[in-house]
């Protein structure tokens, strides 16, 4: 068996329809991969800390006979990208409470490929720019009470009960093979990566952190950079900046 998951629970009510279903489906088959390569869940909700401790505690604590605890952390402090950034590790998964309006959990979601990390945003009313999470669950209901209502709660349950379906169904969980048939791929060899600015240094380079891990980066066509800064990397050179809308 590979790549679908299976049937689970039918989920009809409380706002969640037929295209929410399949992101949370999708959202938690990826989660459960990214679990049995040995992930860390890494959670934050500046707003509503509760819910990132909720959903740290439903995938550490288990409350069904025979599910595994599975790595989680909350996140609380007062700086969430700085405490995203000393935590995480390439493979872990973060997970945000947030509205789309949060420009700290934005400012984090941006850096994540940087990290080498799989991102998912939880949240209601007006969404998210298109591509600022891996995965969006999203409530589209504009009421700004609804995150005390109990409608995120019911997402990262269910997050958390489809994730341990998939791991009831051990051939979900090998990630699918990526194949080149090339020699050489034009496509991939040319691709620009993001890396965020570790520490700048003498003669044009800096210390730059990719999914790759710590590299060495020739800065000199975007020079002067500064610890933090976003750049897109190519062939070991930085070719562009990334500002703090996304915007190269």
């Amino acid at each position: 068996m590979t790549g679908t998951l299976p049937a689970g629970p039918t989920v009809v009510d409380d706002g969640i329809g037929e295209d929410l279903s399949a992101d949370l489906a999708a959202a938690s088959l990826v989660l459960a991969r990214r679990f049995a390569a040995g992930a860390t869940l890494w959670c934050v909700a500046p707003s509503w800390e509760p819910h990132a401790q909720h959903v740290a505690v439903e995938f550490v604590h288990p409350v069904i006979v025979g599910t595994k605890a599975l790595p989680a952390v909350a996140l609380t402090g007062p700086d969430p990208v700085a405490e995203v950034r000393v935590s995480v590790r390439p493979g872990d998964v973060v997970l945000a409470v947030a509205g789309a309006q949060d420009a700290a959990v934005a400012a984090v979601m941006r850096r994540a490929p940087a990290w080498g990390v799989t991102t998912l945003w939880i949240g209601s009313g007006a969404r998210p720019e298109p591509g600022s999470s891996d995965h969006v669950l999203w409530l589209d209901d504009p009421d700004p009470r609804l995150p005390a209502t109990g409608g995120f709660v019911l997402l990262y349950h269910l997050l958390w009960e489809l994730t341990h379906v998939c791991f009831e169904h051990p051939g979900l969980l090998a990630e699918p093979a990526q194949e080149c048939s090339d020699e050489v791929c034009i496509t991939c060899s040319d691709e620009g990566r993001l890396g965020e600015v570790v520490a700048p240094g003498a003669g044009g380079m800096a210390r730059v952190r990719t999914a790759e891990g710590i590299e060495a980066v020739a800065t000199t066509l975007v020079e002067p950079v500064t610890a933090g800064e976003l750049l897109v990397v190519h062939a070991g050179m930085a070719i562009s900046r990334i500002d703090e809308e996304g915007q190269a």
